[in-house]
């Protein structure tokens, strides 16, 4: 059959998809039949069912049972090979003739019709899900039922009377990019806070964020400013948190597309434990250059700590620990 399509990326993807066609049943067993099964009443279609030439009429009725419903003695096949009747089971056909005497080829058709004017698969009644009576609930029993989403929103509400799942959802979306923040660089995002015992993120108590802005810390001119960085120089070397990461600083500046903005600390890490090449992602600037794409990353300067901290010799960690046990 001529194709249509025209689209070059189209005739690949189907070049691709297909060119196993011709092999694909070169690993078959020489005894296995592999066959497709269709029912007159229902639009499923079970393909690729292996069956074995030594199995019955009576083993392909029983497998057509049990995927279509359609008992045995009300079944007449058809079985159909590029889109012609080669041949036709009857009902009444001797069960136990071999699947081998049919010569069947992998891929045809075996097409059940079923012959019940009563039968339970006609008009759709297998497939048709407008048939079904559905469960309804009504918004009173609703209410009552317990360890429903409306019984957690209540109890919420009755914890804090401005609960909302709207508010639920954003303060869950913040939580996210906060961890994800201090994980990629080191900074605390605000409104959240380290915790103590188990070393993650954690929303600060309101009386904590409170206090923060009083302070005037809310536009992240003290935490983020000049002063932020001016312990630092260019080139010197440094040691990172989290991590204790080792690297040369690379760079000393504002990114404003970053994180809450302010001044950053770019370093080159000693190992590729981090999370950029040099280069702000959200934006592409790059701001220095890293020697691989793991090999740089931005810090706040109160993770930055400059001082003597010369490359690990990995291997002469190695060569200490020769007697060792």
């Amino acid at each position: 059959m001529t194709s249509n399509i025209r689209n070059s990326d189209l005739l690949a993807l189907k070049s691709y998809i297909t060119a196993a066609d011709s092999t694909q049943y070169d690993s078959v067993a020489s005894t296995t039949i592999i066959l497709d099964l269709t029912h007159s009443n229902l639009h499923q279609r079970h393909a690729e069912i292996r069956f074995d030439k030594h199995d019955t009429v009576e083993d392909l009725r029983r497998k057509i049972h049990q995927k279509s419903g359609t008992p045995p003695h009300s079944q007449r096949l058809q079985l159909i090979w590029a889109g012609q009747i080669f041949h036709e089971i009857l009902p009444e056909t001797e069960s136990t003739r071999l699947l081998g005497y049919y010569n069947l080829p992998h891929g045809a058709n075996v097409h059940c019709i079923d012959i019940d004017p009563y039968s339970a698969s006609a008009n759709g009644a297998y497939e048709d899900t407008s048939l079904v009576e559905k469960f309804v609930l009504s918004e009173e029993e609703y209410n009552k039922r317990k360890g429903t989403l409306r019984d957690w929103g209540r109890k919420q509400k009755e914890a804090d009377p401005e609960f909302s799942l709207k508010k639920h959802a954003r303060e869950h979306a913040e939580l996210v990019e906060a961890k994800r923040l201090y994980r990629e660089s080191g900074e605390v995002m605000r409104g959240f806070e380290v915790d103590e015992c188990t070393g993650g993120i954690v929303r600060c108590p309101e009386e904590v964020v409170t206090s923060k802005l009083d302070k005037g810390e809310s536009s992240g001119e003290v935490e983020f400013g000049p002063e932020s960085i001016q312990h630092l120089s260019l080139h010197a070397r440094c040691q990172v948190q989290p991590g204790a990461r080792r690297g040369e600083i690379a760079f000393l500046g504002v990114i404003n597309e970053l994180g809450n903005g302010g001044h950053w600390v770019g370093v080159i890490l000693d190992e590729p434990v981090g999370k950029t090449d040099g280069t702000v992602k959200s934006s592409g600037v790059r701001y220095f250059e890293a020697p691989g794409p793991n090999r740089g990353g931005f810090f706040r300067g109160k993770n930055v700590e400059a001082g003597d901290f010369p490359e690990i010799d990995i291997m002469a960690e190695l060569e200490d620990s020769e007697d060792e046990l």
